[in-house]
């Protein structure tokens, strides 16, 4: 595919290039973005794994992580992404909402996540990354499609309407065989929750382990009729 032009309508480039690279591996679309974007290219990670910032830093050594500390996360998640900026050739950022926890209680009265999760979110995910890719044309995601029914129609490159930006998704059309086999292949980072009954890690409070027969994402929000924290939608 060729680079963009400065006459590249941003959704409609990337509609073609979620067209043109839908059967294409991981890296030949992380190279299409970094050969478009340069620095105004990015990825996000939760730091459940490192697959996709691994797989970045192949293509761009030094590309810029956007980590998302929302004040809730499980001390292993933390530990994972020190572990990440410290070995990986890569620039971790971390984001922060503007209220620390303290301050979020005062103003709304403590535990949120549990009166209003949707609020809670905006708050400390959904507000704080949008500041913080405001900066970039495009994001990376380790989105898949497997992981749940809300993410199973996800483009391997999309447009980001909400944001204005284009939305790289390389590993959506991976399975869990997929990320074992490339974290076990390339020794790549992986959060310890991944191995104690959480095969999605999000905030301490808003996640318990899943159960046997339950999708990956079951343990997020449960009992709350959520399904996503509106990063993606």
């Amino acid at each position: 595919m060729t680079a963009r032009t400065e006459t590249d309508d941003p959704r409609a480039l990337a509609e073609r290039a979620g067209r043109a690279l839908e059967d294409a591996p991981a890296l030949e679309i992380l190279t299409w973005a970094v050969d478009t974007f340069g620095a105004r290219f990015c990825v996000t990670s939760s730091m459940e794994d490192a697959v996709v910032a691994h797989l970045a830093s192949r293509v761009r050594p030094g590309v810029d992580v956007v980590f998302l500390d929302t004040g809730y996360h499980f001390p292993e998640t933390i530990g994972t992404r020190d572990a990440v900026d410290a070995v990986m050739d890569v620039r971790v950022i971390t984001l922060t909402p503007h209220r620390t926890v303290a301050e979020q209680d005062a103003e709304h009265g403590p535990r949120l996540h549990d009166r209003d999760p949707d609020l809670c979110c905006a708050l400390r995910k959904v507000a704080p990354l949008e500041e913080g890719l405001a900066g970039y044309d495009a994001w990376a995601t380790g989105l898949r499609r497997d992981e749940s029914p809300t993410r199973a129609h996800t483009p391997v490159v999309g447009w980001d309407e909400k944001r204005g930006k284009v939305k790289v998704s390389p590993i959506a059309r991976w399975t869990q065989a997929d990320v074992d086999a490339y974290v076990t292949e390339h020794g790549v980072l992986t959060n310890p929750l991944l191995l104690d009954g959480y095969p999605s890690v999000g905030c301490a409070p808003c996640t318990r382990r899943v159960l046997e027969g339950e999708d990956a994402r079951a343990g997020r929000w449960a009992g709350r009729g959520k399904t996503e924290c509106g990063l993606h939608g």
